[in-house]
């Protein structure tokens, strides 16, 4: 759920262009980028209308056959379950808007058709239709922690295959280090990405043994059901023991690279936003102590666990435990 505020060290429109020439896009973003600051007020019939529209017409997901998932016993949790509706109206989705209450917003996006274009370093490169590529997958249903960097914390039923069979199946060269992931660029329904001084299209990676691991998910669904938009529809990146900023949402492009790429939070803010992100209390983010977390709709407060209790699956990737940068 990739939604930061924006940084202190972000340009002011007036310097990035002349008022002149771009008073009228800025107009345009104020009112839209408004309403959702202040709960979509006024504009919500409207852009409901619209979403439901575009849902019409738009292909219909051929996957829905597949929800529930069997759940994998091996993933438990120690804490309750989230209440889904919290979950659903509580959103960090940059793409949509600099706020939480996105959900209504994000409607506006299509998800059927949907391709995933898997290339790079590989022996096998590919472009999945996404119904084609979810059928072919083992999907399941695992219980995880979910810990943002600003503090605040869930407990998720997700549903999805491991990253793992995907690189299986398009058999990485040798050479490729890195998986580098990127989300989807629609100007026309995305309204955040007018703001043309931030490196769209949304980009994360991993290295290929974090790729690898048993914990890592592409998420295609939440709560026993396909995913919803606001969740990052069709197909999310989940890595449980690393800040949500890392599990990049609504992916079009996998591609496997053997120099590591800057993520799009990196090249913005390396000094609060870096490549590896992983849980940790002893390591405070510059603005937020990772000390504790909340609990979304509960507000009850638990001490952090490093890696977000993975430890036992994750700790071997990281042998200098005492080092920063695996942790911001």
């Amino acid at each position: 759920m990739h939604y930061h505020p924006r940084p202190a060290w972000a340009i002011p429109e007036h310097e990035a262009t002349p008022e002149s020439v771009f008073f009228n896009r800025r107009a345009f973003l104020k009112g839209s980028l408004g309403a959702a600051a202040g709960g979509v007020v006024g504009v919500g019939s409207t852009l409901t209308a619209t979403a439901e529209a575009a849902d019409k017409e738009a292909p219909k997901d051929q996957t829905l056959d597949m929800y529930p998932a069997k759940r994998n016993p091996a993933f438990t949790l120690d804490r309750p379950l989230t209440n889904a509706e919290e979950a659903a109206k509580f959103n960090n989705f940059y793409e949509f808007g600099p706020v939480k209450t996105i959900s209504l917003l994000a409607q506006r996006l299509n998800t059927r058709p949907w391709t995933v274009k898997v290339h790079g370093l590989v022996n096998k490169p590919k472009t999945f239709d996404i119904d084609d590529l979810i059928r072919s997958m083992p999907l399941e249903e695992r219980l995880y922690r979910f810990r943002c960097v600003e503090a605040w914390a869930m407990a998720v039923p997700w549903t999805g295959f491991p990253l793992a069979e995907l690189i299986k199946r398009v058999e990485p060269a040798s050479e490729a280090k890195y998986i580098k992931m990127t989300t989807f660029v629609d100007r026309s329904v995305a309204l955040n990405q007018l703001r043309f001084w931030y490196p769209w299209p949304y980009t994360e990676a991993l290295t290929i043994e974090e790729g690898m691991n048993e914990l890592t998910l592409l998420a295609t669904g939440i709560y026993g059901k396909p995913m919803p938009k606001q969740h990052g529809a069709p197909i999310r990146l989940v890595v449980p023991w690393k800040y949500g900023f890392k599990n990049i949402k609504s992916i079009v492009a996998i591609e496997f690279v053997k120099e590591r790429p800057k993520t799009f939070w990196e090249e913005l803010g390396p000094n609060e936003y870096g490549f590896w992100a992983n849980v940790n209390p002893n390591f405070s983010h510059p603005r937020w102590s990772q000390a504790e977390e909340r609990m979304l709709g509960t507000d009850e407060k638990r001490a952090t666990l490093i890696f977000n209790g993975y430890e036992t699956w994750v700790a071997s990737m990281y042998p200098d435990l005492k080092n920063r940068l695996y942790f911001m």
